[in-house]
């Protein structure tokens, strides 16, 4: 059978531990002479973030190196979440977002409300994108997200339940420790695929 990314998470996928950061490209220069700064946005931002797993016997880690050789390094890419946010906050039951390639502000049509800090994700497949609200939001309007649109929206649908984004391995090295009794461990740093 061929191998189509992005692949979903090995089941059962539970987690000892998932570490996820905000990464904006953002110069700061700053005058030797009169010390003011001068902060240059380049408008780039992106995902990054760790999974590490429990301890796994043997047959439960095959399933994970598996699915790391899959991968083939950073070729190929995976589906994944906010496991601590499987729903949003606010009352919101579907949404739809318009805008452009770049836009930190959106038009958004809500069928309820998203707080700050709840998730969603735009398009399907390779084309999911992962957003968090940064600002509450209710109703029909504008509405502030992270990270910016990557390509045009036009109504795009929300997925507010399990919403999820392409992301990829942030190295082609996969390794595991192999703890006494046989028991395997996995830290696997990951990115977004911008």
């Amino acid at each position: 059978m061929t191998i189509s990314y992005p692949l979903e998470l090995p089941t059962p996928s539970g987690f000892e531990g998932v570490q996820i950061s905000m990464f904006d490209v953002v110069a700061v220069d700053r005058s030797p002479f009169t010390l003011q700064q001068q902060v240059i946005d380049w408008g780039a931002q992106m995902w990054r973030g760790e999974l590490r797993l429990p301890p796994l016997d043997a047959d439960e880690a095959a399933e994970w190196e598996g699915w790391l050789g899959a991968l083939r390094g950073q070729r190929g890419t995976f589906l994944l979440g906010d496991p601590g946010r499987p729903a949003p906050r606010g009352t919101a039951t579907s949404g739809a977002v318009t805008g452009s390639a770049g836009d930190e502000t959106v038009s958004v049509t809500l069928n309820g409300t998203l707080l700050r800090g709840d998730v969603f994700q735009l398009g399907i497949g390779a084309d999911a994108r992962l957003h968090k609200v940064v600002q509450d939001c209710s109703g029909s309007g504008s509405m502030e997200i992270w990270p910016v649109l990557r390509k045009d929206r036009t109504a795009a649908a929300m997925t507010l339940t399990d919403a999820k984004g392409n992301f990829r391995l942030a190295s082609n090295d996969r390794a595991w420790g192999i703890a006494g009794g046989g028991w395997r461990s996995f830290i696997i740093p990951v990115v977004e695929a911008v």
